[in-house]
């Protein structure tokens, strides 16, 4: 984990003509840019990020040259599979506590997509202008999510109240994504969050995101229907799901009440 901090951080000391040689390419995955551009009148985040795709393999996109210049192809290996052992855990855990088969959760995220987003925010004097990341729920499975350096800045929403986190050192914040929320049925939540800016620090994040495998059906579990009696959310394909929740404003938990069921 520290060898993955200390290597994101030199990433971003690099002048900006530099990251801009690794800059996102339409319809591209990996590079650096913005978060989910969806139109052109959106109003940007005050942030820079770093999107990298890292699992399935077969799935990379890093382009020559991108994974040299960030971390070396052993660090990042290390750090994904690390967190997927992290991620199967907690799958196990989520599944004991809904008394179901550990399977029904471990067995969709076998071939897991995993994606690693390093996000730098600036300071800002004017902080009540702008916004490090808009108000959101995350669309996938489960992010895991480490501070590079401890300022507090990231808030969950609770109770209509905003709350501000208190990151502590060597730890993961684990934010439940929309995918668990459809497959437990609703008993568990996905959490609203935003990123705040400091006037004066900068603040490093690196999240990772983790998203059943390829052909999974997102749906309400079946066991999950039978004992509350009826299925809260839509059932489609996951990457049916993808094409919906990526067309859709990056906004609060929108996207998530658009898959309910109308009764």
């Amino acid at each position: 984990m520290e060898k993955m901090k200390a290597d994101v951080q030199e990433f971003f000391k690099l002048p900006l003509e530099k990251k801009n040689a690794y800059a996102k390419q339409p319809n591209a995955i990996d590079g650096y840019g913005q978060n989910l551009v969806v139109s052109e009148d959106q109003q940007l985040d005050w942030a820079d990020m770093l999107f990298l795709q890292t699992l399935p393999t077969p799935e990379r996109k890093r382009r020559s040259g991108l994974r040299n210049l960030l971390l070396s192809e052993e660090t990042l290996d290390k750090y994904s599979s690390e967190l997927v052992k992290v991620l199967n855990r907690l799958l196990k855990l989520m599944a004991k506590n809904l008394v179901i088969n550990p399977e029904q959760f471990t067995n969709m995220f076998e071939d897991v997509r995993q994606t690693v987003t390093i996000n730098y925010y600036p300071p800002c004097v004017q902080t009540s202008k702008v916004i490090g990341l808009t108000p959101h729920s995350d669309f996938g499975g489960l992010t895991l999510l480490v501070q590079v350096n401890e300022i507090q800045r990231l808030q969950i929403k609770r109770n209509g109240k905003w709350i501000l986190t208190r990151p502590l050192p060597g730890a993961f914040i684990v934010n439940i994504g929309h995918i668990i929320g459809i497959m437990s049925n609703g008993e568990y939540k996905s959490i609203e969050h935003r990123v705040v800016v400091n006037p004066e620090k900068e603040l490093i994040a690196i999240a990772t995101f983790h998203s059943p495998s390829a052909g999974t059906i997102v749906g309400p579990l079946p066991e999950l229907i039978k004992e509350n009696g009826t299925a809260i959310y839509k059932s489609i394909s996951r990457e049916e799901y993808f094409k919906f929740v990526l067309s859709k404003k990056y906004e609060g938990k929108s996207r998530i009440d658009l898959m309910k069921l109308k009764n």
